[in-house]
């Protein structure tokens, strides 16, 4: 079985891609599950209930969050309602919606656990600790599970990777918007890559356009980011797995 995970979809220009192209992706890659990153769908930051439907919508299976999440108060109430949404579940306990969730599709159970790291970033609970936990909670159901760790250190990503080896199919970093070539099987079972990358503009600043980005650098004054609409590109990796084993067979990055 082959799954793909889509990058930090930005924007609008990101949205345009992935509801254009995916419905054909799926089809040609024989795609069984999509895992699409969609923290900052809605104008570059954050995510509305409209701007993850869109991605429902073309086969987006389930959309992953990190730290932008929470930018328009509207999405508290649909992280309760619907499933196929996720935000980071090693936020404190009594946060809206939920972290991790078990999906069937064509009688294959499909386990999705959503992690932010610490370093350099807000320390909320630990997702070593948390990862684990349910991940071995989630074997009972499932031995297919896949990890989406929204976090900025390559140490941390790497780390958890190794330490939730023996428990899941696959760990896949994102939050950096830039796509790693590191991709690798660790420990002859678990796929990872450090980052995933985006689907957004090749010629911006990650996703921004780079006008605004290096006057903001080079005056040090706050300025109206806007998403860049030139050479948009999805990064995304198709991991092939064992269904009825969890072993990921082979992972490869993949663009369109």
């Amino acid at each position: 079985m082959r799954i793909l995970f889509i990058g930090d979809v930005f924007g609008g220009p990101g949205r345009e891609k992935i509801t254009s192209r995916l419905p054909n992706i799926i089809e040609k890659e024989n795609i069984l599950f999509t895992v699409a990153q969609g923290e900052n769908l809605a104008g570059g930051i954050g995510i509305t209930q409209n701007t993850a439907k869109e991605l429902f919508k073309v086969g987006v299976d389930c959309i992953t969050t990190g730290n932008h999440v929470w930018k328009y108060k509207e999405i508290l109430s649909y992280l309760d309602e619907e499933t196929r949404l996720l935000r980071p579940a090693n936020f404190p306990e009594g946060v809206g919606g939920r972290g991790y969730y078990v999906y069937e599709k064509q009688g294959v159970k499909v386990g999705v656990i959503n992690l932010q790291g610490r370093v350099f970033m807000k320390p909320i609970d630990d997702p070593f600790a948390v990862g684990k936990r349910i991940a071995e909670e989630m074997s009972e159901e499932t031995r297919n599970i896949f990890v989406d760790i929204h976090a900025e250190a390559t140490s941390e990503k790497r780390a958890l990777a190794w330490y939730l080896s023996e428990s899941v199919t696959a760990v896949i970093g994102t939050h950096t918007h830039v796509q790693t070539a590191d991709e690798q099987i660790i420990n002859g079972r678990t796929a990872y890559i450090t980052d995933v990358g985006m689907v957004g503009s090749m010629d911006s600043i990650i996703g921004n356009r780079k006008e605004e980005i290096i006057e903001h650098f080079v005056l040090s004054v706050p300025r109206r980011f806007v998403a860049d609409k030139e050479n948009v590109r999805a990064n995304c990796v198709v991991i092939e797995f064992d269904e009825k084993t969890g072993v990921a067979k082979s992972i490869k990055r993949y663009h369109f």
